[in-house]
């Protein structure tokens, strides 16, 4: 088993929605990523997933817990400490439109990062650094000096990808990086996702909430409902045996490919009848090796 790069413990993160209510989008979640492994985050729109994300990262400032990257408690970091940190960890965001300025060409935007942690070197390093970047995630490095507006939806995802792996960074969360593509497009990034992790020895949490897809990347899954992890267990395992009732639903509503199959398909919905665990009292424990399922105290 390969050491651990990443372990969060507890971490929390809640907001103040006024009238002294708090939003607990993440709360109390506990799990680890070993060197070179892909973890899966998935769950439905709302479940705190990329709010965990964001705050594995220190995007957002954690209300409690911790998260140690390579030993090092990250939440205990200076400002510039932290600044140096970021080098080893990046993320790749949701949503292509909206994540890349569009009055930067390509050049600019990948060659940011660089810019900001003195890697650039000279104008001509940066911009052989940028166009290798380009080359590396399947794009025409001579396309370099474009705007992304001219790029399509696909293209412009493998740009947000050069851009994180600019500074050369151990560890990616990747936010849900194929929600907004086209189906056509979406196994194309995973596989470069893939091809990429084999190549530099990344390591990724991958955020989704397609499961099919998910299982085609991660080494393990993990499971999020209301702001807790519920069920985590090695990929294989968890779609040949999932145990916890909202896993079970969220498997059940993968379309299967043959229409005779999905019609006689039974989906499972969550109402009064059968959403009956009380997450507030429940625990995650080890039921087989590897497979943590949220269950009562």
């Amino acid at each position: 088993m390969s050491e651990n790069l990443i372990e969060v413990k507890g971490l929390k993160k809640y907001f103040n929605v006024g009238s002294g209510n708090m939003l607990k989008a993440v709360n109390d979640i506990s799990f680890s990523i070993a060197k070179g492994e892909t973890l899966g985050l998935v769950g439905e729109s709302g479940c705190g997933k990329s709010t965990a994300g964001r705050t594995v990262l220190r995007l957002y400032e954690p209300t409690g817990g911790s998260v140690h990257f390579e030993g090092t408690d990250i939440y205990k970091l200076s400002p510039q400490k932290m600044k140096a940190m970021r080098r080893d960890m990046q993320m790749i965001f949701q949503d292509p439109y909206a994540s890349l300025n569009p009055r930067f060409t390509v050049t600019d935007i990948i060659g940011e990062a660089l810019d900001i942690h003195n890697m650039a070197g000279s104008k001509k390093e940066r911009k052989k650094r940028v166009e290798d970047l380009l080359d590396m995630v399947g794009l025409n490095p001579d396309h370099a000096t474009r705007y992304p507006h001219e790029f399509s939806g696909g293209q412009r995802q493998r740009i947000g990808i050069a851009r994180a792996l600019a500074v050369n960074p151990k560890f990616i969360i990747c936010d849900e990086p194929i929600s907004a593509l086209d189906v056509s497009i979406q196994a194309q990034v995973v596989n470069l996702l893939k091809d990429l992790q084999n190549r530099l020895g990344l390591t990724y949490l991958f955020i989704a909430h397609d499961l099919s897809m998910v299982k085609h990347i991660s080494d393990r899954v993990a499971v999020m409902y209301l702001g807790r992890i519920v069920e985590l267990a090695e990929s294989e395992e968890l779609y040949a045996n999932p145990l916890h009732p909202y896993t079970k639903t969220l498997l059940s509503a993968i379309p299967i490919p043959d229409p005779a199959i999905e019609a006689n398909k039974k989906r499972i919905v969550l109402d009064d009848t059968n959403n009956n665990f009380n997450l507030d009292n429940s625990e995650l424990v080890e039921v087989s090796k590897g497979h943590w399922v949220s269950m009562p105290k």
